[in-house]
């Protein structure tokens, strides 16, 4: 083989292996690592660190038109239709490309799985959740009325529980360790947590359904929410301090439950 045959064989190799160049214009999506060791609270709470808005535990906006975190009545409850079915319209902000759009549309078709929760792409109603592409991973409680943002941050938000359990407080949820009893089982451990961070573990005046507490509930946070002393709990399970809290694949048995429970489904 002469000398010029060989060098265009070795380019031939070359380019054959190289890794294709991505169309121009077509914009990358962020990669994002599946770790089982990171909970859904540790997500949430890292990636509101970019949050400019007013946040209560954590991923809740504060109420503008309630006078407090509650929402149990028919108010601040989405409506059920006569075919029995509680229809949310929505939109998705075009800054989530194809693939993003996928991953948040499964997760609200997870609801009509096992519930009575419909999610609909908005025509022209009054009421709606928008979703958007903003800093952090937060939702308001309930239904607030008019256009309701619903942030999923491209950089740490796109996860299928991440997506359900904001989802869920927009359904009216609180989180688990924020209920009214849960005192009997769960330990707030205040010394490891920040003095103007303990707002966040204020106990609510939660509708509870007669449902027993879940650890396994995709709204529990994990046991160092907050936490400002490295690998120490904020919460700690009681009377097994080893029980695991704060899962992160999807809804719990319990959460579906409540969720059928609360729409009369």
């Amino acid at each position: 083989m002469t000398p010029s045959a060989s060098l265009l064989l070795l380019l031939l190799l070359g380019l054959s292996q190289a890794s294709p160049l991505e169309e121009e214009g077509s914009e990358a999506e962020p990669q994002m690592e599946e770790d089982d060791s990171v909970d859904i609270g540790t997500r949430i709470l890292t990636s509101n660190r970019a949050s400019n808005e007013m946040l209560l535990e954590g991923d809740l906006l504060a109420p503008k038109t309630r006078n407090a975190m509650k929402c149990w009545s028919e108010q601040c409850l989405w409506k059920k239709g006569s075919n029995g079915l509680v229809t949310i319209p929505f939109t998705i902000s075009n800054q989530f490309p194809r693939g993003e759009k996928q991953k948040i549309d499964n997760a609200m078709k997870s609801f009509s799985q096992s519930t009575c929760i419909r999610f609909v792409p908005r025509q022209n109603q009054n009421d709606y959740i928008s979703i958007e592409n903003k800093g952090g991973c937060y939702s308001a409680l309930g239904r607030t009325g008019g256009r309701q943002e619903l942030s999923l941050s491209r950089q740490g938000c796109l996860y299928h529980g991440i997506i359900q359990h904001e989802i869920i407080h927009a359904l009216a949820f609180h989180h688990e360790q924020t209920r009214s009893d849960r005192d009997s089982y769960v330990r707030i451990n205040w010394d490891n947590i920040d003095r103007k961070m303990a707002y966040n573990f204020d106990k609510r005046d939660t509708n509870n359904q007669n449902t027993p507490y879940d650890y396994t509930s995709i709204m529990h946070y994990g046991r160092t929410a907050f936490s400002i002393k490295r690998g120490r709990d904020s919460i700690t399970p009681i009377p097994n301090a080893n029980a695991q809290i704060g899962q992160r694949q999807g809804m719990s048995s319990w959460d579906i439950k409540r969720i059928n429970m609360l729409y009369k489904c």
